[in-house]
């Protein structure tokens, strides 16, 4: 055996104690795609403007906030968060408008566009974490088990992160015949976790793929990735643009703010509903994820500047992720989206709701979270999906940051 051949078969050996849930690192042909992506320079993927990828501030700092006890306890809910009890029975009609939302959860959604089914983002697991005894725990139950979903024409990951890319998940659904849309070198994870490499498309920035007469294209965000104990920054992260023959949807995975929402709506919009990042958010990775007033600033760019559309707050409220009060992120945000005038949903995990259709927003939050030491802000009068709103929040609200 030459030398060569015994660094392979240790090399071989390495990753074979590699814990499964890491998945697994780009090679080959697909490392060669990699390399030759206009987005990947100097060995890494790069975010189409600058981004502090690791928290500012120093570790003491740090831990600190994280361990304040006063903080902590306002940072899950303080009750059951109510979860929709007929998921099942009301997927069972299609939607009336030809577009259906369905959140399951932070950042999961199933999507019904034009008699399509698309699940962004599932985790279906306990803990996203690659431990089953440690990382952040589900605050609440999938509102129903995944076997009970139904057939899926395609699943969408916007990145690698365990709050977006889950191995019970995937494994679960690697045994059906639905089709992957991943960003470029998240198919190495797939093929690892048992998902046929003919049912994965993988796609760069502004790249487009079909699947069962619908478009999905892979669209720029403003992130990061990574699984292992070694962070090689060789898959991509992106958000989606998905368009039907009557509808167009956009789910913005794990973004910071950046001009570039602007340019996705001129290209790919204007959208009947968008999925938006508003929690998890903090001072010290302020580059990568979105506050929510950033997000309804997110939303209005890519809408063309224009107060339309629907806007579904996602990230928030199934896994404490960050320093913030676990119901600060819905409430900001359903409260800024009202004083920019365009429509904003917040259903209970597992409620569907059709974007076109006429229903109330309430606050359901509240009743299950800590109330803020200087009381809730003001909830505005008039709170819809289908009408914009007719008068103005009276009282001054909650400021970014």
């Amino acid at each position: 055996m030459t030398g060569a051949d015994s660094l392979h078969t240790f090399r071989g050996r390495l990753r074979s104690l590699r814990p499964a849930a890491f998945g697994a690192d780009p090679d080959g042909a697909r490392m060669e795609r990699i390399r030759n992506s206009p987005n990947f320079a100097d060995g890494v993927f790069r975010n189409p403007v600058g981004a502090r990828t690791r928290p500012s501030g120093s570790t003491l700092e740090f831990a600190k906030v994280y361990f304040r006890k006063e903080d902590r306890v306002r940072r899950s809910p303080r009750g059951p968060v109510p979860v929709h009890a007929t998921t099942l029975a009301d997927l069972a009609a299609p939607p009336a408008t030809g577009l259906r939302l369905t959140w399951m959860g932070h950042s999961s959604v199933l999507a019904e566009i034009d008699g399509r089914r698309v699940l962004f983002d599932p985790v279906w697991g306990e803990r996203c974490s690659p431990f089953a005894f440690a990382g952040p725990k589900r605050l609440h139950p999938v509102p129903l088990p995944l076997a009970t979903l139904g057939p899926l024409d395609a699943v969408v990951i916007s990145h690698d992160h365990y709050d977006h890319l889950d191995l019970p998940t995937i494994r679960a659904l690697a045994g059906t015949d639905t089709v992957f849309a991943v960003p470029l070198g998240v198919g190495a994870h797939l093929e690892r976790w048992g998902v046929s490499p003919d049912r994965t498309r993988e796609l760069d920035w502004n790249e487009t793929t079909d699947i069962a007469g619908i478009s999905l294209t892979a669209t720029p965000a403003r992130h990061f990735c990574g699984r292992g104990l070694r962070n090689q920054q060789h898959t991509l992260w992106a958000s989606w643009a998905v368009a039907g023959p009557e509808h167009r949807i956009y789910h913005s995975g794990d973004t910071g703010y950046f001009s570039g929402f602007k340019d996705i709506g001129a290209e790919h919009g204007p959208f009947d509903a968008t999925m938006i990042q508003i929690g998890a958010y903090s001072e010290y990775w302020p580059d990568i994820h979105m506050t929510p007033d950033e997000g309804v600033r997110a939303h209005l760019d890519l809408q063309g500047g224009q107060p339309s559309g629907l806007m579904l707050p996602i990230h928030w409220g199934t896994f404490n992720l960050a320093f913030h009060p676990w119901a600060e992120p819905a409430d900001r945000t359903m409260i800024a989206a009202h004083e920019a005038g365009f429509a904003s949903a917040a259903p209970r995990p597992g409620e569907p709701f059709e974007p076109a259709a006429r229903h109330a927003v309430e606050p359901w939050w509240r009743a299950v979270a800590d109330e803020p030491a200087d009381g809730w802000p003001a909830w505005p009068a008039v709170a819809s999906a289908t009408e914009p709103p007719v008068a103005p929040v009276e009282e001054a609200l909650v400021a970014d940051g």
